[in-house]
């Protein structure tokens, strides 16, 4: 028995095709039918922030007695880092694209 097979898939972000941009919050205009980068940044920060939370609750539950499940609190645990990670990673390469953006010289 593999136990990798009970491990449930991370969830990842929402497709952006067939979504329509609300028209509010970054100010980036976005192309017909798609979503605005801004847009994408804040559901991607929002997902990091509930997955934090959801590991949140899973460590106190474990510390307070509520739930006796190690393994799901680990998990969750682990999830909430390497996305955390993967924000800061993003984070780094927007800020350096930004940074190589305002070298240029016009």
């Amino acid at each position: 028995m593999d136990p990798l097979q009970n491990i449930p898939q991370v969830p990842s972000l929402n497709p952006i095709s067939g979504s329509s941009n609300s028209g509010q919050g970054s100010g980036a205009a976005a192309p017909e039918g798609g979503v605005a980068f801004g847009d994408l940044l804040k559901q991607a920060l929002h997902e990091v922030n509930q997955v934090s939370a959801q590991a949140d609750t899973e460590a106190r539950n474990l510390m307070t007695g509520d739930s006796a499940d190690m393994h799901s609190a680990m998990l969750a645990v682990q999830k909430a880092d390497l996305s955390f990670q993967m924000m800061m990673a993003v984070r780094s390469k927007l800020i350096d694209a930004y940074r190589e953006v305002m070298r240029m010289q016009m």
